[in-house]
């Protein structure tokens, strides 16, 4: 998927922006501190992952990157959540909980990001986790259920280890992206709010004119007035511009 970062050495044309200082801020915090749950959120097409590698990147940090290639749409939200915690054992080559746990805590952090979310842009053969949230009805809700109750059984364990999530909840069409803590106005503010109660929230969003300068760094020959066309009709989305221009949509 073109235009789509799925790694820290992709970011070859990153833009400095104010969504990503509040995001290095944050970052800064974790090499010191253990027990960080922080929670990085905005529309599709935004760049959340983009931001997230190039602060892990800047700051050096030492981090574990999980992983989830699932084998079917059809999975239950238990099953995902055993899948998600199983490839992170074998990845770390332990078996239990405690040592799982242990060897996360070695890290600064531990990211949650485009491996997880989109495995399926590494291998066409495996569904990624956006894909399964889009299309199992509510085992997505059963996922995350598993993981609150995961979290409050085993919190003196979490104390220990930083975790940074990419954090979206894909509703709606199949073949539309919308995002529940981005794209449906005062609810989305709702669950952002709710969200940021118990946890650090980071919001990656941009201004028209943040937008124009990461698309420039893109295309340069686009100028100024087609890209402002293009945001009328994707918004502040830059790979969903870069996209349709390159498509000539």
């Amino acid at each position: 998927m073109k235009y789509k970062i799925k790694g820290p050495r992709e970011n070859q044309t990153f833009v400095n922006t104010k969504s990503y200082q509040k995001l290095l801020s944050t970052f800064k915090k974790l090499s010191k501190n253990r027990g960080q749950i922080v929670h990085v959120v905005g529309a599709p097409g935004t760049g959340k992952s983009s931001n997230i590698y190039a602060a892990v990147d800047r700051l050096g940090l030492n981090f574990y990157e999980a992983k989830l290639p699932l084998s079917s749409p059809d999975l239950t939200g238990g099953e995902v959540y055993q899948l998600m915690v199983n490839s992170m054992k074998e990845d770390l080559h332990v078996k239990s909980s405690a040592d799982l746990f242990y060897e996360l805590s070695k890290f600064d952090a531990v990211l949650f990001a485009d491996r997880f979310h989109d495995y399926h842009c590494l291998d066409e053969e495996c569904v990624g986790f956006s894909q399964w949230t889009g299309y199992s009805g509510a085992e997505p809700f059963k996922f995350y259920l598993t993981c609150i109750r995961e979290y409050f059984e085993h919190r003196s364990d979490f104390k220990g280890v930083n975790l940074v999530l990419q954090t979206a909840w894909r509703v709606g069409e199949k073949d539309y992206k919308k995002d529940l803590f981005a794209d449906y106005g005062v609810l989305s503010r709702v669950a952002v709010t709710v969200l940021g109660i118990p946890f650090t929230v980071v919001e990656i969003s941009y201004s028209q004119e943040e937008t124009i300068n990461i698309v420039k760094s893109h295309l340069n020959d686009t100028t100024n007035d087609e890209i402002k066309c293009y945001i009328k009709k994707y918004g502040n989305k830059p790979r969903f511009i870069c996209q349709a221009i390159k498509a000539g949509l």
